[in-house]
């Protein structure tokens, strides 16, 4: 991303250069642990070098004006400080609208307007967080533009009850805590019921992350997220009756195996299993990972996607068609990533056959799916900041 183009892109949009500030926040990558996080589970996800850049000023009046390079065609979307309320006409610029109105809410005085110019190279509707990226991105704006007196814990906080408010998407923590507080050549293990968290390195001498997009647009609001939420919070309310548990991440592979006659419902218990077993996965992996034992690591993504495919029934014909030609093409380890139903997949390939693995992982999919996947070599970046520079 050429700064500088994005600085002279914002002067062109709102007509000023005075007093101007820029930003970055990443997209993330969760490298296991999918679909625990809101079941007091843990998550590995990590910071990418792709994501949300944003220039900024404040304006001497009561306007916000918002403009997207990725969604050009859309213009300046203008509102009132005052008048922040969800608007379908308003498309992507609703999750910054979120964020302003949650800090309002929360007490912190937002007075004028301002003016953002965002540009992001992570891919729409991948399932790499570009929604999160850009409320992080907001926040981090606020907190700079208004001098507020607020760290990144609860500038995550408040992204996450924007996204379940404001947007009605009742994601977990996972997504805008590793946007937040992603650390280079790290990942963060979280337990998202306590929200306590310790930053693993990911040593990948000679071995890249891939991910790859199936370009199959889907949209998390209108997916069944929601529903394979409810029916994992039935499963714990049975689950309840018996054992004094807080959500379905404290417990063992044994004792769920022990009560799963519990869940009468077939289509919860499979959820519960899923949910259950892949918490203490991504115990096993971080694990294998400070083991150096990069082989097992893989595996244990390999597993966690025939889970998701077979017990949470997340991923559809195009994620299972990258996942298994990248298993036929050299992968150490491969699982969708995300919320699932379209969105991308996270390979571990030996930087020897990268370039072997793309051509034919792409080709496989191309010939069975009847359109290209889009193919990005990542690296574990930091999370959302001011950038400073010089002009």
């Amino acid at each position: 991303m050429n700064l500088n183009n994005l600085i002279d892109e914002f002067i062109k949009v709102f007509k000023t250069e005075k007093e101007i500030y820029l930003f970055f926040a990443p997209g993330r990558v969760n490298l296991i642990g999918e679909h625990t996080d809101y079941n007091g589970g843990h998550v590995f996800p990590c910071a990418l070098s792709l994501g949300t850049y944003a220039v900024a000023r404040k304006r001497d009046d009561l306007k916000i004006r918002l403009f997207s390079k990725n969604f050009e065609r859309m213009g300046i979307v203008e509102f009132d400080v005052y008048d922040l309320i969800y608007d379908n006409k308003h498309d992507w610029a609703n999750y910054p609208k979120g964020v302003i109105k949650t800090f309002k809410d929360m007490g912190f005085r937002i007075d004028t307007g301002f003016e953002v110019l965002f540009c992001g190279n992570i891919p729409n509707g991948a399932g790499l967080s570009s929604s999160a990226s850009i409320e992080l991105a907001m926040s981090i704006i606020l907190k700079v533009l208004f001098g507020l007196d607020v760290d990144m814990i609860e500038m995550v906080k408040m992204s996450q009850k924007a996204e379940n408010e404001f947007i009605g998407v009742n994601c977990g923590i996972m997504d805008q805590f590793a946007i937040g507080m992603g650390k280079k050549d790290h990942a963060i293990l979280l337990n998202t019921n306590t929200l306590k968290y310790e930053y693993v390195p990911v040593k990948l001498d000679g071995i890249s992350i891939v991910i790859a997009n199936t370009n199959k647009h889907r949209g998390l609001a209108d997916s069944k997220y929601n529903e394979r939420r409810s029916e994992c919070e039935r499963a714990l309310k049975i689950l309840q009756e018996k054992l004094k548990i807080t959500s379905l991440g404290d417990l063992s592979e044994e004792e769920f195996e022990k009560n799963k006659y519990l869940i009468r419902n077939e289509v919860e218990r499979k959820r519960a299993k899923h949910a259950v077993y892949e918490n203490q996965r991504v115990i096993k992996a971080v694990k294998a990972l400070n083991d150096g034992d990069i082989e097992l690591f893989g595996r244990l993504m390999n597993e966690s996607h025939i889970s998701l495919r077979d017990d949470y029934e997340v991923t559809g014909i195009e994620l299972d068609t990258l996942v298994s030609a990248a298993w036929e093409n050299g992968a150490i380890g491969s699982r969708m990533t995300g919320a699932g139903f379209g969105g991308c997949t996270v390979s571990l390939v030996y930087d020897n056959r990268l370039s072997e693995f793309i051509e034919r992982v792409g080709r496989e999919y191309e010939k069975k799916i009847g359109y290209k996947a889009d193919f990005y070599v990542v690296s574990i970046g930091d999370g959302a900041m001011q950038i400073q520079f010089e002009r």
